[in-house]
């Protein structure tokens, strides 16, 4: 069974094999009504940023689990990942800095990924 916990937990592992930065995990599921997770990362160009978006997508397609909705993938500077119950913001680092979502969505619940 996938979990959404366990699918954004199985995306912060994805991010972390192509080297993705300061991965996080917030739960939002008490805060909204959306989704129940987002796992925000970033990458030095735009050209991780669309190699961490693709392995994402090969490998949950992999399980089965459908993209619902992508954003921002022809620019590479955020690209948003929407699989209904996760959300995965991949950012380029300057993108990440301006838009601060985890400021924006500070009442949410970090997920401790150092023990996934």
């Amino acid at each position: 069974m996938n979990t959404s916990r366990k699918i954004a937990c199985d995306v912060a592992k994805y991010i972390d094999d192509k080297k993705g930065q300061d991965i996080r995990i917030l739960d939002i599921k008490n805060i909204s009504s959306f989704a129940d997770y987002f796992v925000i990362t970033h990458g030095s160009s735009t050209r991780q940023v669309k190699a961490i978006a693709d392995e994402i997508q090969d490998q949950l397609g992999k399980k089965g689990i459908v993209l619902d909705h992508k954003e921002g993938y022809h620019e590479g500077r955020w690209i948003l990942l929407d699989y209904i119950q996760v959300v995965v913001h991949i950012f380029i680092e300057e993108e990440r800095s301006f838009y601060d979502i985890e400021r924006v969505w500070k009442d949410a619940t970090v997920v401790d990924i150092d023990n996934l």
